[in-house]
């Protein structure tokens, strides 16, 4: 029988190690500046191409690691240096994770190493899909993708929200309705190529946290894209949706949505971010309650703090293990039967805000001003219990998939 264990191959370790030191000295530095800036950190994204850290390659080793553990390993110690530059780092890659599930493999040879750009030329890329009136209801989605036979062309309307590198990106992977009837079933992805006329940037976000990180709105007036960029095909399109209308009339199971498939695949990742942030939280500290001296003595000799750090490590661990588990089931074939990358996400966010706020409580005064990085990390934190299914929609899926009910 095999061995069970927890342990870091040593190739694991160390890539860990080294994103660590990346994150160290790097990242970290850089944190307090572009926080302040709101601005996206180029030069940052850049040295993180130099090293490779910020490239294709280095994405596809972690996501093909047999254990499931590259990603969510090289989330958490990114993050752990600063979630908004550590996020414009990653962002890319949901837009890469939407090729990656739902687009054939001549799609994804040729637009995931645009989305990246090179050395000299860094580009961003960003997955559209939330929309001013479809946030967690994704059925509400307005964006439409017509088709025009004559010119084997999809039209695209509509404006998109909260996008992560929106307008800035050179690709974007805009998630559009193309049969109303079938409501989220009817959805579709497309890939808009750089410079398409007809996309522009709307409304830039100014954000209580993760500031390093561009989020926009995304306006399409009769974008017109080729055929071919429609993400599957249209072959398969068509063989799913006329799937998904005689299943309608006859009230039968679900048809997979191409948002949500990328949500799913994802979740697991976001939860590594919320350990990372939480873990540099908990690390802060733990630091000053050892150094910092109240009548006499180091506060952590005080009970109230003690426990409270006590229970911020276990909470984080907790968290890890989940987002652990449920990145090593996606990698070995086995099913969330139990909702498992939702738990994992819902743990592991609920834990950084919790976990950042006992940190500045620990802190005191010095803890609330910007001398000190867990006010930054703690208005960070507030964005894993939000995006990629806020934390009600988690336990919403949970509890569908527990009693057996659809999840819409």
């Amino acid at each position: 029988m095999a061995e069970f264990t927890l342990e870091l191959n040593d190739d694991q370790k160390q890539v860990r190690d080294w994103l660590n030191g990346f994150a160290k000295d790097v990242i970290r530095p850089a944190a307090a500046e572009w926080d302040e800036r709101e601005e996206t950190p180029w030069p940052v994204i850049q040295e993180a191409a130099k090293v490779g850290i910020y490239s294709l390659d280095f994405y596809a080793q972690q996501f093909f690691d047999p254990t499931g553990l590259g990603i969510p390993m090289a989330m958490e110690e990114l993050f752990w240096g600063d979630a908004g530059i550590a996020l414009s780092i990653v962002g890319t890659g949901l837009a890469a994770v939407g090729v990656l599930a739902n687009g054939t493999e001549e799609q994804i040879g040729t637009w995931i190493p645009q989305m990246y750009g090179d050395v000299d030329d860094v580009k961003v890329a960003a997955f559209c899909s939330s929309e001013p009136d479809a946030g967690s209801d994704v059925g509400a989605m307005r964006t439409r993708a017509v088709y025009d036979e004559a010119k084997d062309e999809w039209v695209l309307n509509g404006t998109k929200t909260w996008a992560t590198n929106g307008g800035i990106a050179g690709v974007h992977v805009v998630v559009a309705v193309v049969d109303p009837e079938l409501g989220s079933k009817g959805h579709a992805s497309f890939i808009v190529p750089p410079q398409t006329p007809g996309l522009s940037q709307g409304q830039k976000f100014k954000k209580h946290g993760i500031r390093a990180s561009h989020t926009a709105e995304v306006v399409l007036e009769d974008a017109r894209v080729p055929g071919h960029c429609l993400l599957g095909g249209k072959e398969k399109l068509d063989e799913r949706l006329a799937r998904a209308h005689e299943r309608a009339k006859a009230g039968g199971e679900r048809v997979k949505n191409a948002a949500m498939a990328t949500f799913e695949a994802s979740r697991p990742a976001v939860g590594a971010m919320a350990v990372g942030t939480a873990r540099a939280a908990y690390e802060v500290a733990l630091d000053y309650a050892t150094t910092r001296s109240q009548f006499g003595r180091p506060i952590i000799d005080n009970q109230g703090i003690a426990f409270q750090l006590a229970d911020m490590r276990t909470q984080i661990d907790a968290a890890r293990l989940l987002v652990w588990r449920a990145s090593w089931m996606a990698a070995t074939g086995k099913p969330f039967t139990s909702a498992e990358g939702s738990m994992s996400k819902l743990y592991a966010s609920e834990t950084a805000k919790k976990v950042t706020a006992q940190a500045i409580q620990i802190l005191g005064g010095n803890g609330f001003t910007r001398e000190y990085p867990v006010e930054r990390m703690h208005r960070d934190a507030a964005i894993y219990t939000i995006f990629e299914g806020t934390s009600e929609i988690q336990r919403l899926v949970i509890a569908r998939t527990l009693s057996g009910m659809p999840i819409r």
